[in-house]
């Protein structure tokens, strides 16, 4: 399947060069009142929006609703990153985010990678090589991008990020301190919610058709098998779905997880074969539409969806 475009350098200049016709883009057009910042997606949003409070005005490259791996910004969005005065972004995640940091915000720009090393593809699969090789195609280079879904992980990214932040706007460095430890503290509360929820479980292997969740299996000493490999849309092989569906079997899986912004087709044969359910569990790349909680919220709906499908007491 055709994936998200890398742009070229002639691309990226031709969208630049049409910005002056693109109604309130004009390069320089910053909030003197606040920080300007570009989030890549929405976990990166959350942290922008809950660190930076209302001293910063965070803009998001990716829509609620859309998935972030196919993202191809607009010259209205071009023009977001020419005028942030920060961009947060995971370098690898999204191509085209990543050749327009690399031409208009170069020092501008905060990789969450850099702060939290990326887990290798084959830490997780047995497979792993295999899905490496295939991962590396989209420019993650066999590294898993999903670090969000532990939020220890994420409260290191949010101390960071404040720490930029403060660099930019050293007035208000103490808000920004403040706020970040505060996140971080319900952070905290998260990750005991999950240590403690997923403790005394029946099963430890968690079945989705997306392998995203390696960094929560990792924290909280689960299994993944995943049926496709990190990205969504990826079609596994036939004998991927045969060596899933007899893994599942014989653990005695009861729920086969998909996503919420692409098929649930590929889980639901899975699920037929084998004489499971299916359960959403939310890798939170992005945002519903009519989402009304945040990442907390929804890192809470996937514990509840973890504790009935692993039988945890």
């Amino acid at each position: 399947m055709a994936r998200t475009r890398v742009w070229t350098l002639t691309a990226t200049a031709a969208l630049l060069a049409g910005l002056t016709t693109v109604a309130g883009c004009d390069a320089g057009d910053r909030d003197p009142e606040h920080v300007d910042v570009a989030a890549a997606f929405y976990p990166l949003q959350f942290v922008a929006e809950r660190v930076g409070g209302d001293e910063v005005r965070v803009t998001a490259l990716a829509q609620p609703g859309a998935e972030p791996h196919d993202l191809e910004l607009t010259p209205r969005q071009v023009a977001t990153v020419v005028d942030a005065e920060l961009v947060v972004y995971l370098r690898g995640f999204q191509p085209t985010v990543d050749e327009a940091v690399a031409q208009n915000a170069a020092d501008r720009a905060f990789d969450v990678a850099t702060v939290e090393p990326l887990r290798d593809v084959a830490a997780d699969h047995e497979d792993g090589a295999d899905l490496a090789v295939a991962h590396e195609h989209e420019g993650i280079d066999g590294k898993d991008p999903h670090v969000w879904l532990d939020p220890t992980r994420l409260a290191t990214i949010a101390d960071s990020l404040a720490r930029r932040l403060a660099a930019i706007d050293p007035q208000h460095a103490a808000g920004y301190a403040a706020r970040a430890r505060d996140l971080r503290a319900d952070l905290d509360a998260l990750d005991r919610e999950y240590a403690d929820g997923l403790r005394t479980c029946q099963r430890r292997e968690l079945v989705t058709s997306h392998e995203a969740f390696g960094y929560l299996a990792a924290r909280y000493g689960l299994e993944q098998v995943g049926i496709a490999g990190l990205t969504p849309e990826q079609e596994p092989a036939p004998r991927r779905l045969a060596a899933v569906a007899e893994e599942a079997q014989a653990h005695g899986a009861t729920t086969i997880f998909f996503e919420t912004l692409v098929s649930p087709k590929v889980a639901r044969t899975i699920a037929h074969e084998v004489g499971a359910r299916t359960a959403v569990l939310d890798p939170i790349e992005g945002q519903q539409p009519d989402a009304t909680g945040d990442y907390l919220t929804v890192m809470r709906a996937n514990l509840a969806a973890l504790r009935t499908a692993l039988g945890c007491s």
